[in-house]
Parts: C-alpha cells; sequence; structure tokens
C-alpha cells in the first residue's frame, strides 16, 4: 500500500556489493515536521505551567518587584525594615544579589499568601444561601474573591486555588438521609431504618469517619477516585446502555445534507477546541455565567486520545497526551485518518475529501472485522479475555492500538436520522436510540467520545461516562455545534470551504486477522448488547407551550419546577412516590464531580397529595412554593458538599477495606432509584443567538434507565420557551412506558402553571391531542 510505504523513513538491503540505503525524503520530512509539533506543544505546556504555577499573579509581576529593589538601592532606602541587612551580615555575596534573592523569596511569598486567601475565599459557600438583594456583611467581604482572580485566566489558573471537598459530620449525613426517605417508608419501617441509623452513628460510624477525614487531609478529594474506580471501572456489566449517554445535532436545522462535509467542519471544529484546550485558552468555566466563581477543570484533562481498557476485576482508563490521527468506521471497515500535515491541521474541505474517499472506498470488511465493536458493547469480562488472548500480538494489537490511542472516534453511518418524515416525534425516538446504542456494534463504546456522522448530514455524539460527566462533554459539543455552523460554514453547494491538497496520503485502512473463535466471542457479545438495546422504551419530546421565562415570572426556580413536575408525572402514572435522584455537582472543589440531589422530599409530596386530593388553590400554590424553596435548598446543599450519598458511599467503601459489615450502609446503598434525573445546562449561551436564529437550537441529550423497572429522564432549558426531555425505560417492565410518562410530564406541567397563572392561555389543540395519545 501507498501509504505505508510513505510511513518508512528507510530502507536498506544487503547485497554482495554492499548496503543500498534507500532515504524517504517525504518520510523524514514528516517526521520533522511532527517533533517539532511536539515539541512547540511541550513548550506551550511549560509556559501555561509557569503562568498557572504563580496565579493568581503574573510571571511579569517578578520585573515590578526587581525594579522596586533596584529603585530602593538608588534611593539608598531599605523596605525590609533591616531584614536585608541582617540577613546580609551572613550571606558573603554582592549587596544586588542578596536583594534580589529575598525579593524574589518574598515575591513567592505574596502569591502563596494571594494563594490561600482566594482558597478561603473560594471555600465560602453562604452566599447561596442569602435571598437576593439581601447580602450579609460576611458576603460583602467575600466579594473580594474578585480581587484575588487576576486577569485573564487559563483554564487550569484557579486548581491549585481550588478548596478539597469538605467531610460533612456523620450525624449531619444521618438526619439529612432519615428526612429523605420519611415519606417513602410506611412509619413501621423508618422506625426500623432509625433504629439501624442511630446504631451506626453512635458506633461504627465514627470508626470510618475518622479513616475517611484521614483520606481528606492526604487526597485532593475524597469521593472523586473511588467513585471513578467503583461506581464505573469495577461495572461488569456492559456500559453501552447502561453507563454511556449521547448528545444530539440541532434540532430543526441540518447546515448540509452532505455527509463528508458535515463531518469536514465537525472534525475540524473539534480539533480546534482541543488546540484551545492544550492551550488553555478556553475561559474556566463559572458556576454562575457572569461571575467569578470558578469550577474545577480537571475532567477536561482526558477529554482526547482517552479510552476505557477493559479488565477481568476492574478496567481503566488510558490516556495519551497527543495524537495526530482519528479511528474512523464505515460499512464494517476500520480506517486511521491523519488529521495533520507539514504540522498543520487539515482544512474542513481537505477532512471532507479524505471522508469521501472513505465513502467511495468499496473494499469488503474482512472477516470477523464488521462487528468486532460489539465486544465493547457487551460484558466487560468477555471483553477482557478476548483482549489478551487475541489482540495483545502482531496485526491486531497494532490495529487496535491505532483505535485506542485515536484522538476519539467516528462512525460515517449508512442510516439517516433526525426530526423528520411524517411522524417527527417517533423520528427523534429512533435518533435517540441510534445514538445510545446504533447497532451495538458500530460504535467504539470504550473510546472518551464517539462522533456519529449519518448519511443526511446530521451528527451526534456518544461519550463513555468514567472520565467526566456530561457537563463537560456538553461544553465541548456546544462549541463544535456553534462553530460548525456560525464560523466555518458551507459553501453555496453544501461542501466545506477551501481548497484541497491533492498530495494529500489516502486515509490507511486498518487490518486484522479475527480468528473463528474470537468470531465467536464477537456473536456473544453481540447477542447480548442486542438484547440490551432491544429492551430500551425511548420517547424525546420538546415542549414548547411556556418555558423557563414563564416560570421565572412565577417567581420559582426553572429546576425545581421541572423536578415537581417529573414527581407529580411519576405519582400520577405509579401512584406512589418514589426515591428521586437528581445529578448535581460537586465542581466548587478541586477534582468534584457530582452529588445526589435526593428530589422527593416531604415537602414535594404534601403538595403532590394536596394537589392530587383536590385542595384549594390557595394551599397548593402555598405547598408548591414550600416545595420549590425545599429543592433549592437540598440542591445547594449538594453542590456545597454537603449532600447524602456520596459520604455514605464512602463510609461503605472504608468498611469494606476494614472487613467489617454495617447494616444501615448496606441498605442504604441497596435502595433502587425508579427515578432518576439529570439537567444540562447550556453553558456557553454567547455562542448560540436565540432571538434572531432560533431555529439553531440543540434537542439536548439523555441516558439509559438505571432501574429495571424505572425511569431515567433529562431534560435541558433552551432558551425563555423551550424545554427538552429525553425519557427511558425498558420493554421488559409492564409498569413503565416512556410515552405514557411522557404524556403524563406534558400536563403536570401545564396543570403547575394553571395553578400558579389560573388566567394563562390553554396549550394548542395539537400539544392536546399529542398528549392525550400519550395518555
Amino acid at each position: 500500500m501507498a501509504e505505508a510505504h510513505q510511513a518508512v523513513a528507510f530502507q536498506f538491503t544487503v547485497t554482495p556489493e554492499g548496503i543500498d540505503l534507500q532515504l524517504s525524503h517525504q518520510a523524514l520530512t514528516e517526521i520533522y515536521l511532527s517533533g517539532l509539533r511536539s515539541w512547540k506543544k511541550k513548550l506551550i505546556r511549560l509556559k501555561n505551567g509557569v503562568i498557572t504555577g504563580v496565579y493568581p499573579a503574573s510571571p511579569s509581576s517578578w520585573l515590578f518587584v526587581v525594579i522596586a529593589i533596584l529603585a530602593t538601592m538608588y534611593m539608598r532606602s531599605d523596605p525590609s525594615m533591616g531584614l536585608i541587612a541582617k540577613i546580609q551580615e551572613h550571606l558573603p555575596t554582592l549587596r544586588c544579589l542578596q536583594s534580589l534573592r529575598i525579593f524574589t523569596l518574598l515575591w513567592f511569598s505574596l502569591i502563596f499568601t494571594m494563594r490561600m486567601c482566594l482558597k478561603q475565599l473560594l471555600s465560602y459557600h453562604r452566599w447561596m444561601f442569602e435571598q437576593r438583594g439581601k447580602m450579609s456583611n460576611t458576603t460583602k467581604v467575600w466579594a473580594l474573591v474578585r480581587i484575588f482572580s487576576g486577569r485573564q485566566p487559563l483554564l487550569y489558573s484557579y486548581q491549585g486555588s481550588l478548596p478539597n471537598q469538605p467531610v460533612p459530620a456523620v450525624k449531619d449525613t444521618v438526619k439529612r438521609y432519615l428526612e429523605s426517605v420519611r415519606p417513602l417508608m410506611t412509619p413501621d419501617e423508618f422506625e426500623r431504618m432509625t433504629s439501624l441509623a442511630t446504631q451506626f452513628e453512635s458506633s461504627l460510624g465514627n470508626r470510618l469517619q475518622w479513616y475517611l477525614k484521614l483520606k481528606a487531609l492526604w487526597a485532593s478529594n475524597y469521593v472523586s477516585d473511588w467513585w471513578e474506580e467503583y461506581i464505573y471501572l469495577r461495572g461488569r456489566s456492559p456500559i453501552m446502555v447502561n453507563s454511556n449517554y449521547y448528545g444530539m445535532d440541532f434540532l430543526y436545522v441540518t447546515p448540509t445534507p452532505i455527509q463528508a462535509a458535515r463531518a469536514g467542519n465537525t472534525l475540524h471544529a473539534f480539533l480546534m477546541y482541543r488546540r484551545k484546550l492544550n492551550r488553555e485558552e478556553l475561559k474556566p468555566v463559572s458556576s454562575t455565567t457572569g461571575t467569578v466563581i470558578p469550577l474545577c477543570a480537571a475532567q477536561c484533562e482526558r477529554m482526547f486520545n482517552t479510552t476505557r481498557t477493559p479488565g477481568e476485576e476492574t478496567d481503566t482508563v488510558q490516556h495519551w497526551q497527543d495524537s495526530d490521527y482519528v479511528a474512523v468506521y464505515h460499512r464494517g471497515r476500520y480506517f486511521r485518518l491523519r488529521m495533520y500535515s507539514s504540522s498543520r491541521p487539515l482544512s474542513p474541505r481537505e477532512i471532507e475529501s479524505q471522508l469521501q474517499r472513505i465513502l467511495d472506498d468499496p473494499s469488503p470488511p474482512s472477516p470477523g472485522e464488521e462487528k468486532l465493536g460489539a465486544l465493547t458493547a457487551g460484558d466487560r469480562i468477555p471483553w477482557a479475555k478476548a483482549r489478551k488472548e487475541y489482540f495483545s500480538l502482531g496485526v491486531n494489537k497494532r490495529s487496535l492500538d491505532c483505535i485506542e490511542k485515536a484522538a476519539f472516534f467516528v462512525t460515517l453511518d449508512d442510516d439517516e436520522q433526525g426530526m423528520m418524515g411524517e411522524d417527527p416525534a417517533a423520528s427523534l425516538d429512533r435518533y435517540a436510540k441510534s445514538l445510545l446504542h446504533g447497532k451495538c456494534y458500530d460504535r467504539w463504546f470504550d473510546k472518551s467520545f464517539s462522533v456519529v456522522i449519518y448519511k443526511n448530514g446530521k451528527i451526534g455524539l456518544n461519550a463513555e461516562h468514567s472520565w467526566a460527566d456530561a457537563p463537560v462533554v456538553a461544553h465541548l459539543w456546544e462549541y463544535v455545534l456553534a462553530t460548525d455552523s456560525f464560523q466555518l460554514g458551507y459553501n453555496e453547494e453544501g461542501h466545506c470551504k477551501g481548497e484541497v491538497d491533492a498530495s494529500l496520503p489516502r486515509p490507511q485502512r486498518l487490518s486484522w486477522d479475527i480468528t473463528p473463535e474470537c468470531q465467536e466471542q464477537i456473536s456473544q457479545s453481540l447477542a447480548v448488547a442486542q438484547a440490551l438495546a432491544d429492551d430500551v422504551d425511548f420517547h424525546v419530546f420538546s415542549f414548547r407551550d411556556f418555558g423557563k421565562g414563564m416560570i421565572k415570572k412565577c417567581r420559582i426556580s426553572p429546576d425545581a419546577y421541572i423536578q415537581l413536575a417529573l414527581q407529580l408525572a411519576y405519582y400520577r402514572d405509579r401512584g406512589m412516590f418514589c426515591l428521586t435522584y437528581e445529578a448535581s455537582m460537586t465542581r466548587l472543589f478541586r477534582e468534584g464531580r457530582t452529588e445526589t440531589v435526593r428530589s422527593c422530599s416531604n415537602e414535594s409530596c404534601a403538595f403532590i397529595k394536596a394537589l392530587e386530593g383536590g385542595e384549594v388553590g390557595k394551599v397548593c400554590r402555598r405547598l408548591l412554593r414550600q416545595a420549590s424553596e425545599k429543592h433549592q435548598n437540598l440542591y445547594k446543599h449538594a453542590m456545597t458538599g454537603a449532600g447524602i450519598d456520596r459520604h455514605l458511599f464512602c463510609l461503605y467503601v472504608v468498611s469494606k477495606y476494614l472487613g467489617v459489615d454495617s447494616p444501615f450502609l448496606k441498605e442504604v446503598l441497596s435502595e433502587p432509584w425508579h427515578l432518576s434525573t439529570s439537567q444540562t445546562p447550556v453553558q456557553q449561551v454567547e455562542l448560540f443567538d436565540m432571538v434572531n436564529h432560533p431555529e439553531y437550537v440543540s434537542c439536548g441529550g439523555g441516558f439509559g434507565p438505571v432501574a429495571d423497572d424505572g425511569y431515567g429522564v433529562s431534560y435541558t432549558i433552551m432558551g425563555e420557551n423551550m424545554m427538552n426531555f429525553h425519557i427511558s425505560c425498558k420493554h421488559s417492565c409492564p409498569q413503565t412506558s416512556s410515552h405514557k410518562y411522557g404524556g403524563q410530564i406534558r400536563q403536570a406541567l401545564r396543570d403547575m402553571l394553571q395553578l400558579l397563572c389560573p388566567d394563562q392561555r390553554e396549550p394548542s389543540r395539537t400539544d392536546q391531542s399529542q398528549t392525550k395519545k400519550d395518555l
């Protein structure tokens, strides 16, 4: 193959006349440029490391110190109040060098002091709990965080100043837990659980807490490493559906119907984001838009060049510093596509041309190659054994390494997806299922993320969960969608803009030697994955009757409003309350990830019972507002490290390390989450103009059901007048139906608004008919 010859820098043959050495000028040039690019990246990392290391000061401030030293020496003054003179007695060197050393030490001391002050300021979270317009004196002092935040921070500038996640007191966690389960238990069940909790708090709890506090003093975060290992990496069931999640394209717009062109812009946008990430040019994400309260950016470090590798007992996450290519799958074949030429990234038009070569390639897949990806979709232990036995040597190892070390994975899908046809609602459901599991073999579910490019130009993304949570991937996805449409664009024919370098080598086809035994294992993994995928019941819909704008006019938190609607819908659907999981982030702390908000509270249950019991509107409105305030309080506690579930989880891990059993912890961690919910907020609102271009709105993303007899609900609040919902459950459970529950959610949202605003107009006939159809 031509590309194989180009990859060889030199060849030699031994002849009777001696050694015949042949050099490839093109290959040597590529090696030189690749090395040059690598050294440039190392220098950028070094420079950014220095800038981040002295933040919130700047390296140039050291020059100010030097000038100050020279000025004081010229004026014969001693700002150190005799300290320099005292040290001079013991340092037999020049006065200038001594002063320089002292003031350099002073500079580092000031940096350390500023960083500690910033860390203390960022540890203060009471500002969240104060009413708007009523700021305490302590919070006014806390506003000094703006002074210590420095100017133009890099992505990781705040990492060293972020506080460690605090360990709550055992008695506080136990108290909050008992309060959360009170509405879900009978009096006898609650009395029994209270007895177990009291016994745990007075005996084993304090012992486990001591070890946990010791870890909190030593580690950056006492939760995150155990959470990643025991919740994600040690799971032996398929990560497809059970762990991975997805993101969708624009709902109403497809910038171009040409598959290769859409892929060209999309892949180039990913490279642009990675360049910003490597240079740390991305702004540190704030907890609230427009504030200076930073969130931890540690999860961004493993966004690209990362894969999850299977093990028999536990998986591992492998990350490489750099990768100049992507792995591409099309019609059962795998390709290696270089994304750089002469040390520069390929233009969108060049990427389009290269991908069109793959689309036009008529070669069939080799035996076992087409469905090879099913190994990543099935159970983890068979995949670990197959990887060790069939992919540890030779051509299979080289090709597998190529996929795992790629920047990310790309699937050129032959299907057409998106909201289309005579039944747009059903097409959205198919779109969601395609992104969640596809054909169970045409995605590489172990990669940090896989990009899916459909035949009609629609795109999507499937992300592995262990390395990062959804908001981190959503930030990347927002940038890619906006850059594709508003920055790169297309020409009149729908192709990418720019010219093509005709000398680019063709994408390299990966080779495999899949034995019949390995093909049998692939078939078994595919059967497991296919059964799981077929069982998923999915429903996606956009709610356009009203949005957060109307909800805020009612002086209710939009997130609390939606959570109460989800619980009201579940109560109407199943006739009971259930343990409800809402994901909250703890990225206010160093290496923080998530915490659970137990949304089903005494207040929410009281409101729902009153509404369904026919209480007068005044009473229901009062209970609704109380439930909303309670939910906001629970969410704030979770964000600030005072949640319930991560603390209990870590105590349980310590008990296992110590070899002791706790009936209380065992029962708590075995409770099923029948309703698992998550909001994915839009983080870069400045990238989208929802007023002038309302059609450029994404449908968000979703995930599979957590419990076999429960629901998974992901929702995104888009602009002021739209909310998107992704609902999943399982066909095998006769008590659940995604469409029926979706209809209940629509009705609950309307009923609650009618309660708060009795004069609100009725929804359109189309929306009413859709709700009746689902119900």
